[in-house]
């Protein structure tokens, strides 16, 4: 049996659960349903899936562990793991097969722009070794950057090292933050709707985002084919006398 509070938007169970609607809500279920395993699953996907943020997974885990529904540092744990093996697949991937290769495979993939691998080369190449360590603090070069790595064949041991250290900071502080709400859930109704509209918006942002960037391209790639075509017939015609 459920008991409401002041506003529908969160309610407490019987046991004294905090329950969320709207979109932080369905969300707040599968990571209540999937499990500390479940974060560390949801990790490794927005680690080779960038769209998928860990901004938004994190924290609702941490409110979780904070309302006694999952154990802290399993999470915490769990969480470094996924981002981890994400990591070394995307660092195998552009070590085995090539980061233009890679690229051009990933880029297929709905909501990934191939531009956004280039970006976390550049990046990479920028700063060095660095850049695996200080790119997990960036947005999109996050999880793009082990691709140039594995591709340069840094060295696995220090990829690893600085990997797990810059991913758990990253993780423990997202965590930390939505557990320290999850200890007084019963404040988490004042801002529900907000966390709701802030989804709505970061959701909507990536899709215009993305289709903006491929219809640019697209116009782009034509041009340019329409340029080569031309200079092409233009070299063909007879010179005149």
């Amino acid at each position: 049996m459920t008991t409401a509070l002041a506003a529908p938007a969160t309610t407490v169970t019987a046991a004294g659960d905090p329950e969320m609607g709207g979109l932080s809500g369905l969300v707040l279920q599968l990571i209540d349903a999937l499990g500390e395993w479940g974060v560390a699953l949801m990790l490794f996907v927005e680690t080779v899936f960038p769209p998928i943020p860990s901004e938004v997974i994190l924290p609702l885990a941490g409110f979780l562990a904070g309302a006694g529904r999952m154990n802290l540092v399993l999470v915490l744990v769990l969480a470094t793991l996924g981002s981890y093996l994400g990591a070394l697949v995307l660092y195998w991937l552009g070590a085995v097969i090539g980061f233009e290769r890679t690229t051009r495979w990933l880029g297929k993939l709905p909501l990934v722009d191939e531009d956004d691998f280039r970006k976390a080369a550049d990046w990479f190449h920028r700063h060095g070794k660095s850049a695996v360590f200080f790119g997990r603090f960036v947005p999109i070069v996050r999880s793009l950057i082990s691709l140039p790595a594995g591709a340069d064949r840094m060295h696995l041991g220090t990829f690893s090292v600085f990997t797990i250290i810059a991913s758990g900071i990253w993780n423990g502080a997202l965590v930390l933050l939505g557990a320290a709400f999850g200890t007084q859930y019963e404040r988490v109704e004042q801002y529900t709707e907000w966390i709701d509209r802030v989804l709505y918006v970061a959701i909507a942002v990536v899709v215009v985002t993305f289709v903006v960037r491929r219809v640019r391209r697209i116009r782009a790639e034509r041009a340019d084919r329409a340029d080569r075509t031309a200079r092409g017939r233009r070299r063909a015609e007879p010179a005149g006398d």
